[in-house]
């Protein structure tokens, strides 16, 4: 079963569920504020491999402005 990410549209609060792909796109409640009002996200990822990207956009982590989460520790 997959993991999807979600935003709630009320609090903002980000989260993730395991769930079907069949119910992927059913409403789910929130983690924080318990409503139902909530969205799934586009998850993005990328993969390094000798310092090189070898998938996904390559785009800096949230904890550094670095291109190479290798730099920071993450």
């Amino acid at each position: 079963m997959p993991i999807y990410e979600y935003v709630c549209l009320d609090c903002e609060t980000q989260f993730d569920a395991l769930r079907s792909m069949r119910d992927a796109d059913t409403p789910i409640r929130c983690e924080d504020c318990d409503s139902d009002h909530t969205s799934r996200t586009i998850s993005l990822f990328s993969a390094h491999s000798d310092g090189r990207i070898v998938a996904g956009a390559g785009v800096a982590c949230s904890a550094c402005t670095s291109q190479n989460c290798s730099s920071c520790g993450i």
